[in-house]
């Protein structure tokens, strides 16, 4: 079920669960019981997509679908992929 937020015009902002069809223009107060209307807020959206969402999906996908390795690494020298184009930066010590 969505939350709604009502702003008290006597104490502050509160949150109420309700049904999307039956969701009230102003309920009361549950500090002062004053009748307080519904706020318009941003909505939460969900990090579905994001870098995070797919980080845990795939963790929690691994606990029961590991994945199979059909042979081990190559040998030999790896390519260091390079994350900046600063010429300072090569001069650091590496790992």
């Amino acid at each position: 079920m969505p939350i709604y937020e009502f702003r008290c015009p006597k104490c502050s902002v509160f949150e109420g669960s309700y049904a999307m069809s039956m969701v009230p223009d102003s309920v009361p107060c549950p500090t002062c019981q004053s009748p307080s209307r519904r706020k318009i807020s941003a909505p939460r959206l969900s990090i579905a997509g994001s870098a995070g969402f797919k980080l845990i999906d795939s963790t929690k996908r691994s606990a029961y679908e590991p994945q199979v390795v059909s042979s081990p690494p190559a040998t030999g020298r790896r390519k260091v992929q390079t994350y900046t184009d600063n010429p300072l930066h090569k001069k650091l010590p590496r790992p």
